[in-house]
């Protein structure tokens, strides 16, 4: 992260691009939704040198912006401004929007500057900072799946694959890694990687995932965990400008096809000690004792967390028997029936990829989530038990909560989550999701009619 003051970020960005004049805020809810504002030159020397105010609410809506009064941050403050802070280093151009504009990340505070416990960003932050009594510091990568949708079917709720951006037609078949699925949309992934470039997001390796439409662009590992989270954020608002300037749709729901694969959101983590080397790095594929604690806590805690990888009704419609989603606490060596995968290769290379949380989680709660269970793992020296060999599904193993309403109840309940996440943003993130389960499942859908209306 450049540990420049603000001011100067600013002032060398200015002279950089003398012609910016449009500036996105970008904060990330509890759900994850991207909110902010727009501003002008003008303004935002002031933004950078003194924050810029936001009501207290942005931290208690649901995932439609609906304001769930039950978390006490709409009237019983008086709906207070916060002060949303520029993150260092987060300040780069926004290409897709035009040649003026810029984006930048902000982390809420209180008025006399103490974080807000409800912003997500300080949440990780807060998970990170355990890290230093152990003397070892995370190294993370989150790689996010994604749809691209024909952009007025998806408007219409009838969402289909996009047609081909040279002529070549619709998507219909399944087609894993097939290279003309790539090549369709290369005008797509062109702007996609130079806009990368110009926002300093480490876009790799390009993939056509299972399913038409399904594609995935692997982001480089960071030794600042907190950058990692930074540039999932920054890379699904890229996508979805770029995807709409091709007159698509991208989407990032857990499961939009019954009958296709989820997208989910892998988290491949490993923790450097003082020298910089991977602490995880061993000979044995299997990892060292460390990394068999940090897998043992993962599964200790794994249903207590599923609230926060799988934050939405949605979500639990990813969750089947040879999916490549997981479905229960499981893990394995170079094996993807499990949740929590140890990837072959060289021992320096050594990591966990954990394939449990869907692409529309919180990037920030999600990986503070994988963190708590790695530092509790290691800290209490826990033994994951045997790996798995073969086919995970097929073995008998502890199952986590597929449920939506049993999941949320499960992280109320936790002390683990409590104890990492703090009691406050436990009880406002479960009672946002509460309400607004309640709220969804109030409204009949077509499938009630398709299922009801001449049988009951």
């Amino acid at each position: 992260m450049n540990a420049l003051p603000p001011l100067d970020e600013l002032n060398a960005f200015l002279t950089a691009h003398p012609d910016a004049d449009q500036f996105t805020l970008v904060f990330t809810d509890l759900c994850g939704v991207a909110r902010g504002k727009v501003l002008r030159r003008a303004e935002i020397e002031a933004a950078f040198r003194d924050g810029r105010f936001m009501p207290g609410s942005i931290m208690s809506l649901d995932v439609t912006g609906t304001d769930v009064e039950e978390t006490g941050l709409v009237w019983e403050d008086g709906d207070a401004d916060r002060i949303a802070r520029p993150v260092s280093g987060s300040l780069v151009p926004s290409p897709l929007e035009g040649p003026r504009a810029g984006q930048f990340i902000v982390r809420m505070t209180e008025a006399d500057g103490t974080p807000s416990v409800c912003d997500p960003r300080n949440v990780l932050e807060r998970v990170v900072a355990r890290f230093e009594e152990l003397k070892l510091t995370p190294v993370a990568a989150i790689e996010l799946e994604f749809y691209l949708f024909d952009r007025d079917a998806a408007a219409k709720g009838a969402p289909q694959p996009p047609l081909a951006l040279n002529g070549a037609g619709r998507a219909q078949h399944f087609q894993a890694y097939q290279l003309s699925d790539l090549t369709d949309f290369s005008p797509f992934f062109r702007d996609v990687y130079e806009s990368a470039e110009a926002q300093g997001l480490p876009a790799r390796t390009l993939i056509s995932e299972y399913a038409p439409g399904q594609m995935e662009i692997v982001l480089q590992h960071q030794p600042d965990a907190m950058k990692a989270a930074d540039q999932a954020i920054m890379f699904k608002r890229l996508i979805k400008l770029a995807a709409l300037k091709h007159g698509m749709m991208a989407c990032f729901m857990a499961k939009p096809y019954s009958a296709y694969s989820g997208s989910g959101m892998h988290v491949h983590v490993s923790l450097a000690g003082e020298d910089g080397a991977n602490a995880f790095a061993d000979e044995n594929p299997k990892g060292n004792a460390l990394m068999r604690h940090a897998v043992g806590g993962l599964k200790a805690t794994m249903a207590e967390m599923m609230g926060i990888w799988a934050p939405n009704a949605n979500s639990y419609r990813r969750f089947r028997a040879k999916s490549y989603a997981p479905v229960s606490a499981t893990w394995g060596v170079n094996n993807r029936t499990v949740s929590l995968r140890i990837p072959a290769g060289a021992a320096p290379t050594r990591h966990i990829e954990h394939r449990i949380a869907g692409a529309d989680a919180n990037p920030y709660l999600a990986l503070a989530g994988v963190l708590a269970g790695i530092h509790h793992g290691i800290t209490g020296k826990m033994d994951p038990g045997p790996a798995v060999e073969g086919n995970g599904y097929d073995l008998p193993s502890e199952p986590f909560p597929l449920n939506w309403f049993r999941a949320n109840e499960v992280l109320r309940q936790s002390a683990f989550a409590r104890d990492y996440f703090g009691n406050f943003l436990v009880e406002t993130f479960c009672t946002i999701k509460e309400a607004e389960a309640d709220r969804f499942f109030a409204e009949p859908t077509p499938l009630d009619f398709d299922y009801y209306l001449r049988t009951v």
